[in-house]
């Protein structure tokens, strides 16, 4: 029994080991289609800009391809933060995220003055938890 009870803990520390191995190649997997987007975002905000002859291409078309290029490099930098951090997540970068694309629904979908409104007041409560994280971050440095 006892030489049981080894080989199951022995088996069950491993677990968490597996898990993270299966997490980091999973972000790494998800870190390479985020690249491939990231440069297609890139030729689409280049070809919008320099090779489009059309003057169709509206503000908002060209503000909208722009914030989805921050998202897609806001995501790529939490992942490098993931691991640069040793497999943590920064809080701070994933409010980062959550401002960029309210911005980005403002911009795209402002129709309704009610919901900008809400999507402000969220943007508000999402700086108010940055400056409160970066606050703790820097009164724990002292």
């Amino acid at each position: 029994m006892n030489v049981k009870n080894k080989y199951t803990k022995l088996n069950m520390s491993h677990v968490p080991m597996i898990l993270q191995m299966i997490l980091n190649v999973c972000l790494v997997g998800m870190a390479a289609v985020l690249s491939a987007l990231l440069i297609y975002e890139t030729w689409t905000i280049f070809s919008l800009f320099f090779l489009n002859t059309d003057s169709d291409v509206s503000y908002y078309q060209f503000t909208d391809e722009l914030l989805v290029f921050f998202l897609y490099f806001e995501f790529l930098a939490l992942i490098i933060k993931y691991f640069e951090a040793h497999f943590h997540f920064p809080l701070r970068y994933f409010i980062y995220i959550g401002i960029t694309a309210i911005i980005r629904l403002i911009i795209v979908d402002h129709d309704d003055a009610m919901h900008t409104f809400w999507w402000s007041l969220a943007i508000i409560a999402l700086t108010g938890a940055l400056f409160l994280s970066n606050a703790r971050k820097s009164h724990g440095d002292h």
